[in-house]
């Protein structure tokens, strides 16, 4: 995060306050409706996102993150990223001097966010002005610190082709990012692109990193998190996601994050 509400403008959020105060941690909260875009941006530190409410999701160029309300995105600092708003959410963004980003993960990711980390990122974003300089918000934002360390790394990034922008890989991730049930198979892709199988196969990993059918079956889990937190039923939800079944849905989903869709859509 980085810009207010449309309901406040969409400026630039005012950071100067929390930059002069010499805190280690300091944050924002901010409201966003469904489907506002957060532009590209960049913050001088490190930075976590969490949604308290709703699933966001942070573009980077190196790939995108899913974020429910049990998990948060941490991106280090410089790092230029985006948010896509798919429903109606609080985001909660705090800001980590680089000193102290040496504790925290080295790679851009998602994290688990326990009961404990959760209220420490609340108490530290929604601190107003005269708590800013507090011995309170120094220890919470040390304390937070050293339980995020203790955080696992969650499953829900998806890569993206780096620097084939508007190439032919990029344009396959994009038109699947925007309809993730599509069949068409990777055969089927190579024909459209003019290529030939074993090309389109040795582009796409080189591109991404993942082989196609592993990349396209994380994009779909990944994106059937939203119509899950929308209340969609879960049959409706394996079929709109590109897969023949409830049953086959919930085996992919559950080797993916670790529980079924049933489990998941209780919990948020």
């Amino acid at each position: 995060m980085g810009f207010s509400s449309p309901e406040h403008g969409s400026h630039a959020l005012d950071l100067s306050a929390g930059e002069a105060c010499g805190l280690p941690v300091f944050g924002a909260a901010v409201r966003y409706p469904a489907g506002h875009v957060v532009p590209m941006h960049t913050h001088p530190r490190g930075h976590l996102v969490h949604a308290d409410r709703g699933l966001l999701r942070v573009e980077a160029e190196s790939g995108q993150w899913l974020v429910p309300p049990t998990a948060a995105v941490w991106l280090r600092p410089g790092v230029a990223h985006r948010l896509v708003v798919p429903v109606a959410l609080e985001a909660h963004g705090l800001f980590v001097r680089e000193a102290v980003c040496a504790k925290l993960p080295t790679t851009d990711c998602v994290v688990h966010v326990s009961g404990l980390v959760r209220e420490l990122i609340m108490a530290l974003a929604r601190a107003d002005s005269q708590a800013t300089s507090s011995r309170r918000m120094r220890l919470l934002g040390a304390l937070l610190v050293e339980e995020l360390h203790a955080q696992p790394v969650l499953p829900l990034h998806l890569p993206w082709p780096v620097g084939s922008a508007g190439g032919p890989i990029h344009q396959v991730c994009q038109a699947l990012l925007d309809a993730p049930g599509d069949t068409a198979t990777a055969a089927e892709w190579a024909d459209r692109l003019a290529m030939g199988d074993k090309t389109f196969h040795r582009r796409f990993l080189q591109a991404t990193g993942m082989t196609f059918g592993k990349w396209r079956q994380r994009l779909r889990l990944m994106s059937s998190l939203t119509l899950l937190m929308q209340g969609m039923p879960i049959t409706q939800v394996a079929l709109a996601s590109g897969y023949d079944s409830h049953s086959a849905y919930t085996t992919a989903f559950s080797k993916q994050f670790g529980r079924p869709p049933s489990a998941f859509a209780a919990n948020t």
